[in-house]
């Protein structure tokens, strides 16, 4: 002791009373975990020591106890009945109101045949040797193409890689049946369902709507029932598949157990753009051949070879927004060339869809414990005017 600087201290200073750092020590992760777990499963906590009682209560009851609950019962048999007679009802009510599940039986999507496949290579020489695009343009579609996340491995028709291109109806039929059939039939083979037990089918195609329409080149290829629910939508744009999917689950509301095919795809054909508008070009660097075929069903029994079962749809229409009305736009060039235009705003506008969508769609999926999270600090900001930033909820607990 006698070798211990008088200026340094025999305790050293306690740091005791102050707070830990939680976010440098980690621990503020399992403090959330903990807030989590304890809103979430709340109710289990809470009714597990009621449940306990109960059980123990319920454990004390004799032989002779029973008997006198019987003649209790007895004597009031009026009370019983209406009781039971209302039990009954409301349970009624309860199964012939509640929304049938919807379950994804299986799905597939269309892949093409090997000679349909197009590198980017093979797409630069084919918009090269059709003459109409100026050398700036084919850079432009270039840049586009090494951007737009399209690996080697894409597919486009035979009328658009033909040497000069073919593009016309008896073409974008070929296509359409080729996507199609191909899906259904691959569909069909992994779920071993008969065509005529299809009850609803629903079809989407934005740019190509020939007369017979798509849904009834189907239902002539397969022999469907007479009385099957039929759909075709067009003019939609990508949108359509997530339609067509709201629009199948709203039909199996009101036709019991049934199926619902739905096909969604693109034609290409009759749509590529021969023309030197950049706004226009870039949908031939963006969209390929192929198409899904979905199965939904609203059988119970089908709940075990199901896929998945939908549980929310989230429909926000844009279109009276004028920025969103024409960010995508089917139109003539100045030589009278047909393409689809994209605009500038186009991000943007996709960009405000999606958080409303995610605004609507929060309160739906978010466990309990964000909404309170994200209710707490909104009337912090609003009611009490404190200074808070605004609470992100965290989608990974729903997703």
């Amino acid at each position: 002791m006698s070798d211990v600087k008088a200026s340094t201290p025999l305790i050293p200073a306690s740091s005791s009373h102050k707070l830990p750092d939680f976010k440098k020590s980690g621990k503020l992760k399992y403090v959330k975990l903990g807030y989590h777990y304890l809103i979430t499963h709340g109710m289990y906590l809470f009714l597990s020591p009621l449940l306990v009682i109960v059980a123990a209560q319920l454990s004390t009851f004799s032989l002779q106890d029973l008997f006198l609950l019987w003649d209790h019962l007895r004597f009031n048999l009026i009370s019983v009945i209406v009781c039971s007679a209302l039990l009954v009802f409301l349970t009624t009510v309860y199964f012939a109101t509640r929304p049938s599940p919807v379950y994804l039986v299986n799905f597939s999507c269309y892949k093409p045949d090997d000679d349909r496949k197009c590198t980017r290579q093979i797409f630069m020489e084919r918009s090269k040797l059709t003459g109409t695009f100026t050398d700036q343009n084919l850079q432009f579609q270039r840049k586009i193409l090494e951007r737009s996340g399209l690996g080697e491995d894409t597919y486009l028709p035979e009328a658009v890689l033909r040497v000069p291109p073919n593009p016309c109806m008896e073409e974008a039929r070929k296509e359409a049946k080729m996507v199609m059939f191909g899906a259904v039939d691959e569909l069909l083979a992994k779920t071993s369902l008969k065509p005529k037990d299809i009850g609803i089918l629903i079809v989407n195609c934005s740019l190509f709507n020939p007369t017979p329409s798509l849904s009834a080149m189907v239902i002539n290829h397969y022999k469907l029932r007479g009385n099957i629910v039929s759909y075709n939508l067009g003019g939609m744009g990508c949108s359509a598949g997530l339609i067509s999917i709201d629009l199948a689950k709203d039909l199996l509301q009101v036709h019991p157990n049934t199926y619902a095919l739905v096909i969604s795809m693109e034609n290409i054909t009759l749509n590529w753009y021969f023309g030197n508008e950049r706004s226009m070009l870039v949908s031939n660097c963006l969209f390929r051949m192929g198409g899904a075929a979905i199965l939904l069903s609203n059988k119970r029994s089908d709940y075990w070879k199901s896929k998945y079962r939908l549980v929310h749809t989230v429909r926000t229409h844009k279109s009276s927004d004028d920025k969103c009305f024409s960010c995508i736009t089917q139109m003539e060039d100045p030589n009278r060339k047909v393409g689809v235009s994209l605009s500038k705003e186009l991000m943007a506008v996709a960009g405000d869809a999606l958080k409303t969508k995610i605004t609507t769609l929060g309160p739906l999926v978010l466990p309990m414990s964000e909404q309170l999270l994200f209710f707490a600090t909104l009337v912090g900001r609003k009611l009490l005017k404190m200074k808070l930033k605004p609470y992100i909820p965290d989608f990974k607990l729903a997703f």
